[in-house]
């Protein structure tokens, strides 16, 4: 699957900042022209299950308390993302993928979310999970992630917008907002995102995510195989091979 950690990173150095330079061209380029050519996994392998080729172990994919953003009364398809609220290619597939299969299989699939922040490459992922995780404990986990990936632009990268942010300050700020714009009791908001128990929920979705062999962001799951798509593919052509995994699923 065409996937990044972390395309956007932060300068350190004059030798550094020549390869990166190139590097945020060529993203450019690429999301202008609508062609994925993200490589593959977080060290350029393909993510691979424990048992290459075999489907994961619905158990180890989903847990009875997973969030979910639809669900289906015979639950014959299941999709599992675990994603990172702060990287760029999760978003950018939220953006041409997930959004749409969410609204196209409504009551129609499971579409089950778990958490993957990968902290060294983005600095508010878990910030993000957790306050994703503290608006589920009120029951708005739904409008909550959708308001981290609508207004992924405004806490998610840099003002200079050449590189993800680390800003917990105004990221804090801005989910307020959002909590509020949903609305969370501020107070309880607060306190669930620093609790013991969100910290575990996050802890076990990593774990988990691990076992299934996910080292990176997006990783998705259909019915416990590994979506995985050809370099070089343009979002639509992801779209209609995401979706035409579902439909055979379906049937």
């Amino acid at each position: 699957m065409p996937k990044t950690n972390n395309p956007l990173t932060k300068k350190n150095g004059l030798s550094i900042n020549v390869v990166l330079t190139v590097v945020v061209v060529v993203v450019a380029v690429v999301v202008i022209g609508g062609v994925l050519l993200f490589g593959r996994g977080g060290n350029g392998a393909p993510n691979q299950a424990p048992n290459p080729g075999q489907p994961v172990a619905a158990e180890l994919l989903r847990k009875p308390d997973s969030n979910m953003l639809s669900q289906a009364p015979d639950g014959k398809v299941t999709v599992v993302e675990f994603l990172d609220y702060q990287c760029p290619a999760c978003h950018q597939y939220y953006a041409a993928l997930t959004k749409k299969v969410e609204q196209d299989y409504e009551g129609r699939i499971n579409f089950v979310t778990r958490n993957f922040p990968i902290a060294k490459a983005h600095p508010l992922a878990n910030q993000a999970a957790q306050a994703a995780e503290a608006a589920g404990m009120q029951g708005k986990y739904k409008e909550m992630y959708h308001a981290l990936y609508d207004n992924w632009q405004s806490w998610a990268v840099a003002p200079s917008g050449d590189n993800v942010s680390d800003d917990q300050q105004r990221a804090a700020k801005l989910f307020d907002q959002y909590a509020q714009q949903i609305g969370l009791d501020l107070n309880k908001f607060h306190q669930d995102m620093n609790s013991p128990q969100v910290k575990a929920r996050i802890d076990r979705d990593t774990a988990d995510g691990t076992k299934a062999g996910v080292h990176a962001t997006p990783t998705i799951f259909i019915n416990g195989k590994q979506f995985e798509t050809p370099q070089g593919v343009t979002y639509q052509q992801l779209s209609d091979m995401f979706h035409g995994e579902i439909d055979k699923a379906l049937k």
